[in-house]
């Protein structure tokens, strides 16, 4: 057994730390945990969602960006998040999914790096 207590940070590749930065900051509305600043040898920029016990960070690892990240990102509206971010141009998938009773509706996003993100509705708690 370890003593690993839980998910701090997901790291998700992206080729431009600063638009990355604007994306997640301005389009998602995650709130910058930290940033190392640009002109360094290495940039860490770590953000979450208000109020979220994990956070991810935009590496730019030195290889092509554009991935299925796997991260599913919890809304409580997720019909409106999809009209917003399709509203603000965001490349979000067509269609809503929405599976039927005890299927939670969700759909997914592409970041300015290809990188897909899910969006899944979770009830307030």
């Amino acid at each position: 057994m370890t003593a690993i207590t839980g998910i701090a940070t997901v790291g998700i590749p992206v080729r431009d730390q600063d638009g990355a930065l604007a994306f997640y900051r301005d389009v998602l509305g995650f709130e910058v945990l930290m940033d190392s600043g640009p002109g360094g040898p290495f940039r860490w920029i770590e953000l979450a969602p208000r109020g979220s016990g994990a956070s991810v960070a935009l590496v730019d690892m030195g290889e092509p960006a554009g991935v299925d990240t796997g991260i599913r990102l919890a809304t409580a509206d997720a019909a409106g998040d999809h009209a917003a971010l399709a509203e603000a141009g965001v490349d979000v998938e067509a269609e809503l999914v929405d599976m039927g009773p005890g299927i939670p509706p969700m759909f997914t996003l592409r970041d300015p790096d290809g990188n897909t993100l899910y969006v899944v509705e979770r009830p307030r708690e």
